[in-house]
């Protein structure tokens, strides 16, 4: 097991003379994804020497995971950088040279964002037909009209009528059924294929969302979530290069891998362990990992995912958080969203098809897009071809989100290749449709250190949950206890960009400077006396 080595105590730094003991804070960051390495690269550029992250996995980078293949980079976590001006993720790619070999087709303007914006998405049904572009044209325009409605209940403060039930999934079937349902120039047959197509469509909206299905998401506060304008980038080296930049000036000593915690001990007055000093040298939190070890600080940057802290609160914390960041935790929404990676000899597409989008006709009038596990590949919403092809090989990347992706993550490489190609030949009309020579898929949900992909704003949960959720503790007002113990960032606490890699790394960043600032101040009402 890999040991933690804790920096020697400093009080060469100005930052250490702020504090009453003189000397510097001790700092446990909890994560080494982009939260965790952006608040650690902060606090050493700015003299916080005592720095230690601890790391339950035995790899740096969280829910981004790059794997080389060939000549190129698969992404099973994080894939596009959302956005260019004011994007720090973007601005460290591109100063970086990172984006220098992004191909057009890899610069993404659509909303929904696919590998390409190249050629023609094919709608496929389950009889394996394509549906004729004008219609899906057609039916993509009512769609996009009523998305953008979706939109208008938080951003001009329109009330939310009682029939939607507050929730994006139920609001929008409604009215483009509504739509659909008036159109005087559709035959029955074309009314029914684009009741079909709006599931469909539900089901890609669900997995951007990483929600197990749009019914879930908050309608009132669909639209707080901020675009950053620009293109969607993707990293030909891999994401992974992102992580590496912001790791690359953390002394390796820092992070302890294969250092999985049990439990945060704040607002600490009895002793860590039997026969240490009762006032534990004046460290108000003790860390408990897993092999036992007990770590002493000053502060503790918590950067868990919010399926951890759903999962393992209670055990985690001690005392237990307060009962309004249980709160917000509790409602605020985290899903699996998986891809699945299927190599194959020759491409059996045609050269124009950017995806292929399964329509299951059967599906027209149903409420609720849920499976049972036997049918768990009915959630599959599309796989995109991966561009280009010089790249990539004839590689397509399927999405499935929700219980289902849970459902796929236990079945074995064999089972899904065998499913996803009956699938494909299903919906194609392909029989002769080869199986692929290589399956790869991520597994988010049952990752017991991640447990979900990314967080969304469930119906009952506002951006204020997330501000909760980043509330750091003890709260100011409640105590005369040390400020500033336990801390939180990840991309859940971020009221704008949850969800996205620069969410992430901006709230490492908040915490790190709220840190600073504090013993700034401390520093200042030191050395400022008061005029005779």
């Amino acid at each position: 097991m890999q040991s933690c080595e804790i920096s020697s105590d400093s009080t060469d730094d100005p930052l250490s003379s702020g504090l009453r003991t003189h000397r510097q804070p001790r700092i446990v960051v909890i994560g080494a994804g982009l939260a965790g390495l952006a608040a650690t690269k902060i606090l050493l550029e700015n003299g916080f020497t005592n720095v230690t992250v601890l790391e339950a996995s035995d790899h740096i980078g969280g829910r981004v995971h790059s794997v080389q293949h060939g000549k190129a980079t698969l992404e099973l976590g994080a894939t596009w950088i959302h956005g260019a001006n004011g994007n720090p993720v973007y601005h460290l790619a591109e100063d970086n040279g990172l984006l220098e070999h992004t191909t057009d087709g890899e610069r993404s303007v659509g909303r929904i964002s696919l590998y390409t914006k190249n050629g023609v998405a094919h709608y496929q049904t389950n009889i394996g037909k394509r549906i004729p572009k004008d219609l899906v044209e057609e039916f993509s325009d009512v769609y996009n009209e009523v998305y953008e409605l979706t939109q208008e209940f938080f951003q001009d403060g329109k009330p939310v009528c009682a029939e939607s039930q507050n929730s994006v999934g139920v609001f929008t079937r409604d009215l483009v059924r509504k739509r659909i349902m008036l159109d005087p120039d559709d035959s029955e047959s074309i009314k029914k294929l684009k009741l079909s197509m709006l599931q469909q469509y539900l089901k890609v909206e669900s997995c951007e969302s990483s929600s197990p299905s749009m019914d879930e998401v908050s309608l009132s506060e669909f639209g707080e979530w901020t675009e950053i304008p620009g293109a969607h980038y993707v990293i030909p080296e891999g994401f992974m290069k992102i992580v590496e930049l912001l790791a690359q000036d953390i002394p390796s000593r820092t992070i302890c891998l294969s250092k999985p915690i049990r439990c945060i001990h704040w607002n600490y007055s009895a002793h860590c362990q039997p026969h240490q000093d009762p006032l534990i040298l004046g460290h108000p939190i003790c860390v408990e990992c897993e092999d036992e070890e007990w770590i002493t600080a000053d502060h503790v940057i918590v950067t868990a995912s919010l399926g951890v802290l759903k999962q393992n609160h209670e055990a985690m914390f001690s005392p237990s958080l307060p009962e309004d960041k249980v709160l917000a935790i509790e409602k605020l929404g985290i899903s699996t969203t998986d891809k699945i990676f299927l190599e194959f000899e020759e491409p059996f597409w045609s050269p124009e098809c950017n995806s292929i989008q399964f329509v299951w006709e059967d599906e027209a009038q149903l409420e609720q897009l849920a499976y049972p596990e036997e049918l768990w590949y009915k959630k599959i919403c599309s796989f995109d071809v991966l561009y280009p092809p010089e790249r990539y090989g004839y590689m397509l990347s399927g999405w499935i989100c929700g219980q289902e992706a849970l459902y796929m993550e236990r079945c074995d490489d064999e089972t899904v290749a065998e499913t996803c190609t009956e699938l494909l030949r299903r919906f194609t009309g392909n029989p002769d449709i080869p199986k692929p020579r290589r399956v790869l898929r991520s597994s988010w949900g049952s990752n017991s250190y991640i447990r979900g992909s990314y967080s969304f704003t469930r119906v009952g949960s506002s951006g204020g949950d997330c501000e909760r959720l980043a509330m750091p503790l003890p709260y100011a007002n409640s105590t005369k206890a040390p400020p500033l113990q336990v801390l939180f960032a990840g991309e859940a606490t971020h009221r704008k960009y949850y969800s996205t890699t620069h969410g992430a790394l901006l709230s490492g960043q908040r915490e790190a400077t709220r840190l600073m600032e504090m013993y700034q101040d401390l520093h200042r009402a030191q050395t400022t006396k008061p005029n005779m």
